[in-house]
């Protein structure tokens, strides 16, 4: 008789997951440690400065800290980011007040002591982060063209030097302002040479963000190009002009709205000119050949003639003619790099993300940029009223900024309504970057106006 014996049945734990845990309750230590640091320091610095704060700059100073505090949170890089950039700027400062003259710190120690002349004074910090700009575009592009994954990374932290040295010689620059004697110190956003500094962290740490959230580097050869076109210029500029001594700010930007209305807008020229370089590469792996050549060297050769007839002509003055060289030496320049990308386009085919990527990063980095460019438009209105009793007049760079932002708003109109995609959507971001330039930079080499702060 055969008898079988039963097993005890099996016994399943089942964990049953009501929710997971609350924002607050996920936080890390280190996120505690820098949210703390961020209201010590604003603490301190209420103290020892509230004194001599207007309301604005005391709103300004309260909203800024929950604000980096929440940036920090929401993006991990940007806790390590800000501490360093905090104590490489504190230690600058303290070895400038080593010596003081009879208003402050004696800035002629940036010559005598070893940090501050080769590392942590304005000028030699923002020197670095245009080495470090030219040395992660060559890094980035080797990593795209061989392949190599250790060169891309590399890449992506010169990147992240640049924006950290970027940023140390903004702040310290704001310090040695405060230095030169009484109501000259001011925020660094107030000429050409000042804008083109944030205009090249700004873009740099956008496109670092995108890059970790899509898990992919090949893109950075692409974006830094324009991010080291940037930095070629500031470099002609502060050898041509001397443009990188500070000058006390004329009365029309003597208000606290620039230290928004100018952030704000460059947040929107960073994305722009990102997502136009996200085009060329989507354009470049997408495109017939002939519609690439036809395109990217036709359509600024026929601008190069077009500025060539111009001059010929005549009757233009010696300040234009300057600028049209300018502008045709920039174009040159265009036509051989996009020459160098079609060339090359089988290699930058197979090693770049795939077009639904390409295409999802473009418009969302049109999508913020157009956010950021609406706020700036609408806080350059109330300065302009503040400024000169009118909201709008009409200047050839407010004209063109809303050149510029009907060009997007239209764009996003016919993604949103319409549909636009492919390669009509990356033709026109493209094309976006010429509006972008011409307001950014054209209005000041060819018009004069209201905004005429940092002729060329």
């Amino acid at each position: 008789m055969n008898t079988t014996t039963a097993s005890p049945p099996s016994t399943t734990t089942t964990t049953l997951t009501l929710g997971r845990a609350s924002f607050f309750a996920s936080r890390s230590l280190y996120d505690w440690l820098y949210a703390l640091l961020l209201l010590a320091g604003a603490a301190f610095v209420w103290q020892r400065y509230g004194a001599a704060m207007n309301d604005y700059e005391e709103g300004i100073l309260v909203g800024a800290v929950p604000s980096l505090i929440a940036l920090g949170w929401f993006w991990g890089p940007l806790r390590t980011l800000s501490l360093g950039v905090s104590a490489a700027t504190l230690l600058a400062i303290s070895l400038y007040m080593r010596h003081t003259d009879a208003f402050g710190a004696d800035l002629a120690a940036a010559e005598r002591i070893f940090w501050l002349k080769y590392m942590l004074s304005s000028q030699s910090a923002i020197l670095w982060m245009g080495v470090l700009v030219f040395m992660s575009t060559i890094t980035y592009w080797i990593g795209l063209l061989s392949g190599s994954a250790t060169a891309q990374r590399i890449g992506s932290w010169l990147a992240w030097g640049s924006v950290f040295m970027a940023l140390t010689g903004t702040f310290v620059r704001w310090f040695e302002s405060h230095q030169i004697g009484p109501d000259i110190g001011h925020i660094p956003v107030s000429n050409l040479y000042e804008v083109f500094v944030l205009f090249v962290w700004l873009t740099t740490l956008i496109y670092l963000y995108y890059e970790q959230r899509y898990a992919t580097r090949s893109l950075g050869a692409f974006v830094m190009l324009v991010v080291s076109a940037a930095v070629g210029f500031l470099v002609w500029y502060t050898l041509a002009r001397g443009a990188h001594e500070i000058q006390p700010l004329v009365p029309a930007l003597q208000s606290w709205w620039m230290k928004i209305h100018v952030p704000a807008n460059f947040v929107g020229y960073g994305t722009f000119a990102m997502s136009a370089m996200i085009a060329l590469a989507y354009l470049v792996k997408t495109a017939p050949a002939r519609s690439l050549w036809t395109g990217l060297v036709g359509v600024p050769g026929a601008v190069m003639l077009v500025l060539v007839a111009f001059w010929a002509v005549g009757g233009v003055s010696e300040p234009v003619a300057q600028a049209l060289l300018k502008t045709m030496r920039m174009l040159g320049g265009c036509l051989a790099l996009f020459a160098f990308t079609i060339l090359a386009r089988g290699v930058i085919d197979r090693h770049t993300p795939e077009p639904e990527v390409l295409d999802d990063v473009m418009y969302r980095a049109i999508a913020l940029g157009f956010a950021f460019f609406t706020i700036a438009t609408i806080l350059g209105a109330f300065w302009a009223a503040e400024a000169w009793g009118g909201y709008w007049s009409w200047d050839p760079k407010e004209t063109w900024a809303l050149i510029v932002w009907l060009n997007y708003a239209a764009w996003l109109h016919m993604r949103l309504v319409k549909g636009l995609r492919g390669r009509v959507a990356a033709w026109w971001a493209l094309a976006g970057l010429v509006v972008t330039t011409f307001a950014f930079l054209g209005v000041n080499m060819f018009l004069t106006g209201l905004h005429s702060y940092g002729e060329l």
